[in-house]
Order: structure tokens, then sequence, then C-alpha cells
């Protein structure tokens, strides 16, 4: 099909620039604005139409960054205006529950006062974060937003890639990147193959209102079926992110939202009091999927793109922006030492840093599902036994706490306090 408004916006433009980004969600413009810092040049293509990108209706989608991706954030400027729509995380609650049960037993208590560089991370609703990142694009002149477009064609060529828009225009640059989901086409073009398997559940996610306040609680609960997360935004709401099977979630997505809240509320308990539901519901199918290359020929891959893991600890987006940071640390320094950043050897030193991250990552929550999503007696005691020694070492909970700040490992330089 053709696209007649790619060729209207190219029209008086130039085709070339350091970077081409291919996916319009969130990794996208943030590691255009990322590159920005750095001098380097951006055109983002992306697949929605520009009015999804400033969409102020709040749709029930919301994201926990964790305390690492809040200061990438605030580095490329875009904390001040999302600060008021934030809601602090000040503590996370831990059970292996059972339908029913609520709260009644908490496994694991972290408390960010325990930690000295603030709450362990924020809430903030989609609507705000992708409006934030698509306005500071607005207002950078480096870089080039092309929505409504799709690639069907990538070439790398001696010195740079080409990319061929669905209406024949061509785009020229010296890395392509790729930000564009867990189907990424931008990988399979380039022979990328993909490692992972479904696991038989599907994540049923909305946001509620609720009687009584959070005080800026998160909560996770194990229940057989898969985990359920409570996760506290501003005022009285809080955004759910619940697993079940499959089919047991095709059943449940089906029902009237009077319905569907009656079979949420044994799950969630009464500790917040009664709840209603605040926005759209959606579903996602549960994978674990990564791609066996994050580089190639002036190629790069991040956020989903390169690895898509189960959403039991919710660091989906904290990776895809800690991708994004150590992309552009990686080209940054290239960039200051003289080197072409599409070099192989450059690329190299982005996937050593992220891949070993990732694969852990993905391992990690691999297991955790597997053991806490069943109710086999013997495995259940081991997981409380494990849940009281850790709550019972002051370093180990430490521990647990900076890693769920994100603030373990090799940090890049946007996301350093």
């Amino acid at each position: 099909m053709d696209n007649p408004a790619s060729a209207a916006i190219l029209t008086g433009m130039s085709d070339e620039s350091d970077l081409l980004i291919v996916g319009g969600g969130l990794n996208g413009p943030a590691l255009a604005l990322a590159a920005a810092q750095a001098g380097l040049s951006s055109t983002v293509i992306d697949s929605l139409p520009a009015e999804t990108a400033l969409a102020n209706d709040f749709d029930g989608r919301s994201y926990a960054l964790a305390l690492a991706s809040q200061r990438m954030l605030a580095r490329l400027g875009l904390w001040d205006e999302l600060a008021d729509h934030a809601q602090p995380m000040l503590e996370i609650k831990v059970t292996d529950g059972r339908a029913g049960e609520g709260a009644a037993f908490l496994g694991l208590h972290f408390d960010h006062a325990e930690i000295e560089e603030g709450p362990m991370g924020y809430m903030v609703e989609d609507r705000y974060l992708r409006r934030a990142l698509w306005q500071a694009v607005d207002r950078c002149e480096t870089i080039r937003h092309l929505p409504g477009c799709r690639v069907t064609a990538q070439e790398a060529r001696p010195g740079g890639v080409t990319v061929t828009l669905e209406d024949g225009a061509q785009l020229h640059g010296r890395l392509l990147v790729g930000a564009d989901g867990r189907q990424s086409g931008t990988a399979a073009r380039a022979g990328i193959r993909r490692t992972g398997w479904r696991y038989g559940q599907t994540a049923l996610v909305c946001a509620i209102s609720h009687e009584k306040p959070h005080h800026g609680i998160a909560h996770q609960f194990f229940m057989p079926s898969g985990p359920l997360a409570i996760l506290p935004l501003p005022g009285n709401r809080s955004s759910i992110v619940w697993s079940e099977t499959d089919d047991a979630a095709q059943r449940i997505n089906a029902l009237p939202d009077v319905d569907y809240l009656d079979v949420l509320r044994p799950r969630f308990g009464d500790f917040l009091g009664e709840i209603s539901l605040a926005g759209d519901r959606f579903t996602y199918p549960l994978s674990l999927s990564l791609a066996n290359s994050f580089i190639g020929d002036r190629l790069a891959l991040v956020g989903d793109a390169a690895h898509g893991v189960h959403p039991i600890a919710g660091q989906g987006l904290n990776a895809g922006l800690r991708d994004v940071a150590a992309l552009a640390h990686v080209l940054t320094h290239a960039r200051q030492r003289g080197e072409d950043f599409a070099q192989p050897d450059v690329l190299a030193r982005y996937q050593q840093w992220r891949r070993f991250d990732t694969a852990t990552l993905a391992g990690a929550t691999d297991i955790f599902n597997r053991l806490f999503s069943n109710d086999n007696p013997l495995l259940r005691a081991g997981r409380d036994l494990g849940m009281k020694a850790v709550q019972a070492v002051p370093a180990l909970r430490r521990g647990f706490i900076r890693e769920a700040a994100g603030l373990t490992g090799d940090l890049p330089e946007l996301m350093r306090g």
C-alpha cells in the first residue's frame, strides 16, 4: 500500500540521519533523545499515527519505572513534566497467596528507607510517559518523527544503511536500530532468529479505583495460576497485572465488567476496600523471547526487539531503557574517540554489556514463574521458608531492594546518580 503521508513528510527534508530507529513505542523516542545529547541525529519511523502518541485518555496501562530509569528520564529532561503524575513506590510486599486469602501472609517486605537513594521506583501512566517523550522529540531539531510509516526493506551498505518505506521512499543512515517489539521486522529482515517459548499464561491488565489509600505500597501475590501484581497509582488507584492460564484468562476477559471484578475480588482481597474498574482492560499472552543476537551488520536491537521476559518482576520497560542507555553510552564514547560507531567491534561492546544482563533476567523470571505458579505443597513450603530467610537477613533484603531499584551492575552514564 502507498502511504502518501510519509512522502509529504519527507518533502524538503534530508533523508540522511545518523540513526534510523524503527519503532515508535517508548524505547524508540527515548533512544533518539539520548542520541541527540551526544550530537547524533535520528529519524524515528513509527507505524502508529501521530495522534496515538499524544492521546490524553487513560486506558489503564501504566509502567513501574525503577529508580535507575527515573534517573535516565531526568537526564533526558523529562522528569519535571512527569513528576506530578508519578506515584513513588515506597514499599514492596510479597506473599505466596491463594484466591480468597488476600494479603493474609506477607513473606517479604521491602522498604525504600533501607537504601539511601530514595524510592525504589515510580508508577507512571502510559499516556503521560508517551506524551512527554514525543513532545520532547518534537522540540528537538535533530530528531525527525515519521508517524504512520512502515519499513518494507532494509540494506546495509559500505558506510551506512538504507531502509525503504511502503510508499517506496528511501532513508539513509549510519546505524539502523530495531525498537519494534517482539515481532521485530527489523530483526527478521536481518536474519536474526529468536529463542523462546510460551508459558501457557495470559496477563490480564487493568486499573482499578479503591476505597482505601495504598500508601505507595506495591503488592505481589504469587497465585497457583500465576502472579498478581497490585501497583500503586496516584490517588486511590492501582494498576493490576494478573496472570492466569490461557483458557481461564480468555473466559475471564470475556465477562462483563461486573463479573470480571467478581473474579478479581477473591484474588485481590479486601485490604483496599471496595474496588471498581478505571480505564480499559487488556490481555497479553506471556512468553519468553530472546533474539539470538542483539546486533547485525550496522544494526542494533533494543527493548522487546532484543528480549521479552515474563512480567513477574515488572522489568520489561526498565530492561529496554537500560538497553537504550547502554547503546547511547557506547555510541557516544565511540564518536568521541573518532570511531565509526556502527562498526562491528563497537556494536559488540553494546551486545557484551547487555546480553548477559538480559539473559540473567530472562532466566530468573522464568525460574521464578515456574517455581511459584503451582500449588505443590512441598514447593510452597520451600518458597515460604526461602522468603522468610531473605526477610530475616538485612544484607540480602537490601540487595533485593537495590536490584528492584535498578541500581546493581554496571550502570550506563544516563542511569547513574
